[in-house]
């Protein structure tokens, strides 16, 4: 860590879905984010990795599904949500509502949302 970056607290998330954007696309990029730090001097209150063991022991312990697994990654990856009045992806909707709750409570207990 670089003198800048020890200047700067880390910053909290606002909600899951911003936990999971920031997840994804850090994880897209080959944790070449962190190195780069494109978003100017933010820093996270939690690594990478902590986003995958919190969402593989909510899978493991049997509160996110596959399909919740598969939704998120599937919007994560185009860096949306899914629409609920969108025909296609009014199901989709339902299990990201359902999947980010899940995500929210168990980031906020562990202090990573405000």
């Amino acid at each position: 860590m670089n003198n800048t970056q020890s200047n700067f607290a880390p910053e909290k998330f606002q909600n899951a879905e911003q936990i999971w954007f920031w997840f994804i696309y850090s994880k897209s990029v080959h944790n070449d984010f962190a190195r780069q730090n494109r978003y100017g001097s933010t820093r996270r209150i939690c690594e990478l990795v902590d986003v995958e063991t919190l969402v593989t022991k909510l899978h493991l312990c049997g509160k996110l599904s596959i399909e919740h697994l598969t939704v998120m990654k599937t919007y994560g990856d185009k860096r949306r949500a899914p629409h609920q009045y969108i025909w296609r992806e009014n199901h989709d909707a339902a299990v990201w509502d359902s999947a980010m709750r899940i995500l929210n409570k168990a980031a906020r207990d562990k202090g990573w949302i405000e």
